[in-house]
């Protein structure tokens, strides 16, 4: 079973490895390989994912001290809503019940959170599949243009 805990400066290596590989077998044949790669340097470079570390909540997923997984949320307003930026696992781990192990640790960890809300590409099956078993519910689908590509994208909340 993983251990989930909070992420570390010295994880970031690993979390950048684990956002690159996860975004290239999620959006393979949906967003083209030249985007993608823009985006990861762009969001995952050294300098945004320290950024990520001091203003939002980071928690990684380790399985036999490999981290295998992580969740990034946003602080939650006053409203009591956070938004989770990213959520993202090797492969090979989906579908074990880690995902569900680190959006978990968000809700804990989140103090005063009463609804998470996220955007996921509507051709992202896996992520899409994901949140509807975790009872998020749709709000809204709309045109997200992304790097100068144009992404369905669908906005879903989990009420907490």
């Amino acid at each position: 079973m993983a251990i989930i805990r909070t992420m570390h400066a010295e994880d970031i290596p690993q979390v950048q490895d684990v956002a690159r590989k996860s975004w290239n077998a999620t959006y393979e044949g949906i967003i083209p390989m030249e985007i993608q790669e823009k985006f990861l340097n762009t969001a995952y470079n050294d300098e945004r994912m320290k950024q990520r570390l001091e203003r939002s909540h980071l928690f990684v997923a380790e399985i036999d001290s490999n981290i295998v997984g992580f969740a990034n949320f946003s602080p939650v307003n006053d409203e009591g809503k956070a938004e989770l930026g990213a959520i993202y696992l090797y492969p090979e781990y989906q579908g074990n019940g880690v995902g569900s192990a680190l959006l978990q640790k968000g809700i804990n960890e989140l103090d005063g959170v009463k609804g998470i809300y996220v955007n996921v590409e509507k051709d992202n099956k896996i992520g899409k599949s994901f949140y509807d078993a975790k009872g998020f519910q749709m709000l809204k689908e709309f045109d997200d243009v992304f790097e100068g590509y144009t992404l369905k994208t669908v906005r879903m909340v989990l009420s907490v």
